[in-house]
């Protein structure tokens, strides 16, 4: 599946002429094809109205080593899938995931989306995430005399603790252990964020509630006074978009916290206008179905029209009234978005989250970005009408973990029965590419990549505390298709296993004594990766091209219309590996842009990759590549 001689599509633009084609506009598509795989003639196969259709491509460039071919899709419906069925030696597909010699199925077929695009800016950009009650307190929430000590103003369900105290491990203890972070904390620490180069700030949830994570809102119309109320998140709003940070909130669309407002009033009146709201449990009369069992948290139940209505429809709505300048938030990640919806014969899904996408564009112009929580296979729900992407567990963060997890210690991931197995990079690459074959490119690229979130083992403890694979994890991150979002704390080493013992309050002190728990180099090293991403259009706007995936070792190019990048990628050091030259046009006018743990060695059309240990390098050249053919006046779309 990596071998450089094969041919080559994906949708970046250096393949396809538009990404954001209109309904019944017209695309061109081009594939790579080396010389080497002995192809004689390209066709494309559609499939509009569900009936498959097949049109010739035309050779476009003949270079020394290389052919380019390209031809014309009509984008009839709003999703057009399409591949490519190449002549020559034997019977071969080119799709998603790859070459095939044999029929497949179109799960993984290329895919064109005429629905409005994400906003321009969100395929730029990398994602901050913060746990407010740990990330900072700011002066006015500090006990007088008592810096760091636990605070006096705190609800009674909270258990009170200091900055410095360990996080409480136990079921009871765990969700209520309040550190005190506020929103005025999170705007005073807003320098670290601009020093590092982000420039999306993600909060999770900010609603009153009765916990630390606040998933189990106790209303959505005005944010927690424990974090400083509606003005503390006005304040950091106008204070991050003067840095030129977008701020992003996090709802739960699928349940509430079960002493939301809108719960009591259904508990109290059953059989009233509430008692709708959420999904009827049909074994328990008077019962509702909660999250997962968890009787804190009532499901929703988006079958009621009045519902979804207070949710999505109209300024006062909950996603939109907080949504804009002057109003708190510039986009929004949605919780559990992969159940919201849905419950046995129902399935309303894609409704709410198209629904949930008007009024995000409404609200902000078209400009807010909608990201869904996903843990697994997020095919069915990301067609480009409804989320612009997810949180990418599956095609991104385990594969990570399966290649990078230390061989010593072995985490389960978000509820699976067993530990995540550590494997080569030959089969993380496979896996990463068939997730990412199964969605469209723009989904793809418009979902947010991590290496962990507030819900998981942090990377410095999955690594077994060593900074070296950190190192790898974070050039993973910021290399790959995707936004990246990094994890507070991540970026100075902060360790965590699994659950609260992950959600530590940032040791900012630990930073001014210069105790080591603040690791300055690590820090540095994510600062320069941040820095080379936003400024290569290569990594944030190019495309995905295996060259190499084995054991230790991923190598693979991101292509752009004007630049392409080689990344070299090592969890240990390993064996030269050989790349063809002849396939990496331009490769000898490399120039060195980060790493220096492997070496580039070009000698006449080979070229041979080194590593001493683990470590991320990346190189970059001007791209090589035909200009895209005019479309033939005789075009006539073929359907």
């Amino acid at each position: 599946m990596t071998d450089p001689a094969d041919p080559h599509h994906d949708g970046s633009p250096l393949y396809v002429s538009d990404a954001t084609p209109a309904p019944g506009s017209v695309v061109s598509v081009r594939v790579r094809v080396p010389h080497t795989a002995g192809v004689a003639a390209v066709h494309v196969r559609t499939t509009p109205d569900g009936e498959q259709f097949f049109s010739a491509a035309r050779r476009l460039h003949r270079g020394a080593h290389e052919d380019w071919w390209q031809a014309e899709v009509t984008c009839h419906n709003p999703v057009t899938t399409y591949r490519f069925l190449l002549e020559g030696e034997g019977y071969r597909w080119l799709n998603g995931d790859g070459m095939h010699p044999r029929d497949v199925p179109d799960t993984s077929d290329f895919r064109l989306v005429t629905h409005p695009a994400p906003p321009e800016w969100a395929q730029r950009a990398v994602v901050y995430q913060v746990f407010p009650d740990r990330f900072a307190r700011d002066a006015g929430a500090e006990p007088e005399g008592d810096r760091g000590g636990p605070r006096a103003d705190l609800p009674d369900w909270a258990l009170p603790a200091r900055w410095e105290d360990p996080v409480s491990l136990t079921r009871a203890e765990g969700p209520v252990q309040v550190f005190g972070g506020t929103l005025d904390g999170v705007r005073e620490r807003l320098d670290h964020l601009v020093d590092l180069g982000v420039d999306v700030l993600y909060l999770t949830p900010v609603f009153p509630a009765r916990s630390n994570h606040r998933y189990d809102a106790s209303t959505f119309e005005a944010v927690d006074p424990v974090l400083g109320g509606d003005a503390a998140l006005l304040r950091l709003q106008e204070a991050a978009h003067e840095r030129g940070i977008r701020v992003m909130g996090d709802i739960t669309t699928n349940h509430t916290g079960d002493a939301h407002e809108w719960y009591a009033a259904a508990q109290q009146d059953p059989d009233g206008e509430f008692g709708g709201w959420y999904v009827r449990d049909e074994a328990r009369p008077g019962s509702w179905v909660t999250w997962l069992g968890v009787p804190s948290l009532p499901k929703l139940d988006h079958s009621n029209a009045a519902l979804r209505a207070r949710l999505t429809e109209g300024p006062e709505s909950v996603i939109e009234r907080w949504l804009g300048e002057g109003r708190g938030f510039d986009s929004w990640r949605v919780d559990v978005a992969n159940m919201t919806g849905r419950y046995k014969f129902d399935d309303l899904t894609h409704q709410v989250a198209r629904e949930t996408r008007a009024a995000v564009d409404r609200a902000t112009g078209g400009q807010g970005l909608l990201v869904a929580e996903h843990t697994h296979d997020h095919s069915r729900d990301v067609d480009g009408d409804g989320w612009h992407g997810v949180m990418n567990y599956s095609g991104f963060t385990r594969p990570v973990w399966t290649w990078l997890r230390a061989p010593g210690f072995a985490p389960k991931f978000l509820g699976s029965p067993l530990q995540v197995p550590r494997l080569g990079a030959e089969l993380v690459a496979a896996t990463m590419r068939e997730f990412s074959s199964i969605v469209p490119w723009r989904s793809w690229v418009h979902s947010m990549t991590l290496v962990g979130s507030h819900d998981t083992t942090r990377v410095r403890t999955l690594v077994g505390d060593d900074v070296a694979q950190v190192k790898v994890a974070a050039g993973l991150l910021l290399t790959m298709p995707g936004i990246p979002m990094i994890t507070y704390g991540d970026e100075i080493g902060m360790p965590g296993d699994f659950g609260e013992d992950g959600r530590r309050p940032m040791p900012w002190a630990s930073r001014e004594a210069g105790d080591g728990l603040w690791d300055e180099q690590l820090t540095e090293h994510y600062r320069e990766l941040i820095a080379l991403r936003h400024g290569c259009a290569a990594l944030w706007g190019g495309g995905m091209r295996w060259l190499h995936a084995e054991g230790d070792a991923m190598v693979f190019l991101r292509e752009h219309p004007e630049q392409t990048a080689l990344v070299h990628v090592a969890r240990a050091a390993h064996d030269s590996v050989p790349l063809p030259g002849e396939h990496l046009p331009g490769v000898a006018d490399a120039e060195h842009r980060c790493g220096d743990t492997a070496t580039l060695d070009t000698v006449s059309d080979a070229v041979r990759l080194s590593s001493s240990g683990p470590g991320v390098t990346v190189w970059t050249w001007p791209t090589i590549a035909p200009d895209w053919d005019p479309v033939p006046e005789t075009y006539r779309g073929g359907w």
